[in-house]
């Protein structure tokens, strides 16, 4: 069942197909969980994504993992909720585990990450920290 906040839902429905060591995991689309799945293939945490469906859209992603077995995403964690939201500046853009993880934000140009933000020189809003 989903809730209110349909971004937790869905790094949710990533950490449990991680768990249960899935090879893909389905998740309804809206356009900023496309975003942050273009991020996450970018970054090297899934294999791919798409999206299907044309009246009931979904969007389909491939879960990547090491040779061990282990998953690629070690943690995902919710920064900015629908009650309590996190908002930074340029300087304070949080560096999730020294640079070896990622940070999404919501920006006035897009959703990027962490390090892009800095590089485009704007702040917004901290979505999601992955590692």
């Amino acid at each position: 069942m989903q809730g209110t906040d349909t971004i937790a839902d869905m790094l949710t429905q990533i950490r449990n197909a991680l768990a249960a060591k899935l090879p893909t995991v389905e998740i309804p689309h809206s356009r900023v969980k496309a975003e942050i799945a273009r991020i996450l293939k970018r970054e090297g945490y899934i294999e791919d994504f798409a999206t299907e469906g044309s009246t009931k859209k979904t969007i389909r992603m491939g879960l990547k993992y090491t040779v061990g077995g282990d998953p690629a995403i070690r943690g995902l964690r919710r920064v900015s909720l629908p009650g309590h939201r996190r908002y930074v500046a340029l300087d304070a853009i949080p560096r999730v585990l020294g640079g070896m993880g990622v940070a999404v934000l919501s920006t006035s140009k897009g959703i990027m990450t962490g390090k892009e933000a800095r590089k485009q020189q704007v702040g917004g809003e901290v979505i999601c920290s992955i590692w």
